[in-house]
């Protein structure tokens, strides 16, 4: 039988462990050791499997090395044929039209902040997956604890999301964005400047999530009025699950996600205010945090807000988290044309252009 690509073949595994949720250590594991064996001549890669001796390399184990040497006999190996097989349940016919309407995705994260794999790594993934577009948005410098860009790194990765689009497939491009911190007053945590030269900014509380309700109120409002926002992140900041996060960059430390209560805010005038704005509401994708609550996509849809159905991914494999957004967006009857990562790039980047 003719080879497989074992190399690929392990990728596959742990894109396929990410989009499952699986334990860090499990995706690590594959990942650690497509990195160590990617380096080694062909030749030298067959021997090793055929002589037993793939295990004495740094980053490989016993369950890789047998995937290899399956692969390499021209076997899909077992471990990617059970992943495959117990795949999760298909979507509806609703939640599958929008999935199939999404062209891109607006939140994603790399390992410039607390991602667990490069740009380019992610993008492929997004190209793999079909996407048109993915939008980068690493965090903000406030957020110490995942890494976030300060002025001058942001303005460093920039050069470098340049570099990296002039290689990648045509037809696929990364949009530049942020993740931005709303800070106590509304305000945004990043440079003006630096924000207007932006494709895309969503802007999340990620501290002080316990403030009272008014408080919380004032303080969305006046990051929604900032002209330089464009979608508003995960909005109630819950966690509804206690499952690992899946993380696998420097901002993993083993820990797992703890359930948290949603923010009180006063969701009608937020909302009035997005719509006002023209603010994107994100649908975040993440199975632990589910946000917001499909009462409140529903009260979001109501008031006339747009949408963005994102994933929030830190990994290649969470890219296709987004049929889990699709899923409560298709409950609540948010339509296509509400959404606005249907649209193509040059729209989004218009609209967002105009907003600004």
């Amino acid at each position: 039988m003719k080879a497989r690509d074992p190399i690929a073949d392990l990728r596959r595994i742990a894109f396929l462990l990410e989009r499952a949720n699986e334990a860090t250590y499990r995706v690590r594991a594959f990942r650690s050791a497509a990195k160590a064996l990617s380096a080694l001549p062909a030749a030298e890669l067959t021997e090793r499997a055929s002589a037993g001796t793939l295990t004495e390399l740094a980053g490989v184990g016993d369950v890789t090395a047998r995937c290899v040497a399956e692969s390499l006999a021209g076997e899909e190996p077992v471990y990617l044929r059970r992943l495959v097989a117990t795949e999760g349940s298909d979507l509806d016919a609703e939640a599958t039209a929008l999935r199939t309407a999404l062209r891109g995705d607006c939140h994603t994260h790399s390992d410039w902040s607390d991602g667990g794999s490069p740009i380019e790594e992610m993008a492929l993934a997004a190209v793999e997956l079909g996407h048109e577009y993915l939008v980068l948005t690493d965090h903000s410098p406030r957020l110490t604890v995942a890494r976030g860009l300060t002025a001058a790194r942001l303005r460093r990765q920039l050069d470098h999301v340049e570099q990296v689009n002039a290689a990648l497939p045509e037809g696929f491009r990364i949009l530049t964005g942020i993740e931005v911190d709303i800070l106590a007053d509304g305000s945004l945590d990043q440079d003006e400047e630096l924000l207007a030269r932006l494709d895309v900014v969503v802007g999340s509380v990620h501290s002080g999530l316990n403030d009272e309700r008014a408080k919380m109120t004032r303080r969305m409002l006046a990051a929604i009025a900032n002209p330089h926002l464009d979608i508003l992140g995960h909005c109630t900041g819950r966690m509804v699950s206690s499952r690992p996060i899946g993380i696998t960059g420097p901002g993993d430390r083993g820990h797992r996600a703890r359930t948290r209560k949603e923010s009180d805010f006063d969701a009608d005038a937020v909302f009035a205010a997005c719509a006002e704005h023209d603010v994107a509401v994100e649908i975040n994708s993440r199975p632990e945090r589910q946000d917001p609550p499909k009462r409140l996509i529903r009260r979001a849809l109501e008031a006339g807000c747009r949408f963005a159905i994102n994933t929030d991914a830190h990994a290649p494999g969470q890219l296709d988290w987004q049929r889990f957004g699709c899923e409560r967006a298709a409950l609540c009857g948010v339509p296509a044309d509400r959404v606005v990562n249907t649209w193509s790039a040059e729209d989004l980047v218009d609209w967002t252009r105009k907003r600004s």
